[in-house]
């Protein structure tokens, strides 16, 4: 019990201490207001990174590629070294990979039970690509813009662009189940939800924007930004690629499913003849 108590007073002692500190040093040596910041977060036409010296890039095409790229590659190390080792009773890397692989399927079966295999597979790839793309700005890696200052790659979701792609492509592999099943009339039965790829575009871009933005205040208005913003960008991060994976994947397998259920012909009305 002393121990705890000890322990609780040390951990406020350095808050206090660091409090007391970032009060002292004060935020000095910033070179831009955070207007501009927060301009720059959404329209990114201030920091851009030059792809391969050919044509100046938002910072999220650059974090798209690296979390694709490593996608890829822990889905190739995986197929090759571990599911051929896969056993009856589970390791603990076997029973990661079946509770996550089961989770987006039994989302995929219980939303479209009678064509739920593509919708699984895709559903899976998004969620993966959504979360993995939305912790990839905890590792604060460092790119050089075309001016010469330094920069911390974003999410790759904080750019309106990729959430507009991927809420797009969402609703073509809707449409794709609607026209599989039902030909013609699963396009009129998609196109019914014609503002779902903006729905989705704008809640995965808006939900991932406001931690950033967030984040930036933080690091403005608030002295404390070597301890607080850590704590805040971690929280709304993991917050947000949780809920944003089980919001698009719930999404597209329940229109996915409602889609591609196939209709019913209408039995014609047989006349009986009065005597």
């Amino acid at each position: 019990m002393k121990h705890r108590k000890m322990g609780l007073v040390l951990w406020i002692a350095v808050v206090l201490a660091l409090l007391a500190g970032a009060l002292l040093v004060g935020s000095a040596g910033r070179t831009e207001s955070v207007q501009e910041a927060m301009r720059d977060a959404v329209l990114h036409n201030i920091n851009q990174i030059s792809l391969f010296g050919m044509k100046a890039v938002n910072p999220g095409l650059i974090s798209a590629f690296l979390v694709t790229a490593a996608l890829l590659l822990a889905a190739t190390l995986i197929r090759l070294l571990a599911v051929p080792r896969f056993q009856y009773r589970p390791g603990k890397l076997q029973l990661v990979l079946e509770e996550v692989v089961g989770l987006f399927d039994g989302m995929a079966r219980s939303s479209s039970p009678h064509r739920f295999r593509f919708v699984g597979a895709y559903i899976f790839a998004a969620g993966s690509f959504i979360f993995v793309g939305t912790l990839f700005e905890l590792l604060g890696l460092q790119a050089i813009t075309v001016h010469g200052h330094p920069i911390t790659l974003p999410a790759p979701l904080s750019d309106v662009n990729a959430a507009i792609a991927l809420g797009t492509l969402s609703y073509l592999v809707i449409l794709s189940g609607g026209v599989a099943a039902n030909g013609i009339k699963g396009v009129g039965k998609t196109l019914k939800e014609f503002s779902l790829p903006i729905s989705m575009s704008f809640r995965l871009f808006g939900a991932l924007l406001s931690g950033l933005l967030v984040t930036e205040l933080v690091y403005y208005y608030v002295n404390l930004s070597f301890v607080l913003p850590v704590i805040v960008g971690v929280l709304f991060t993991l917050l947000h690629a949780l809920i944003q994976t089980y919001v698009l994947t719930m999404l597209t397998s329940l229109y996915y499913g409602e889609v591609s259920e196939r209709s019913e012909p209408k039995k014609k009305k047989v006349r009986t003849a009065q005597i």
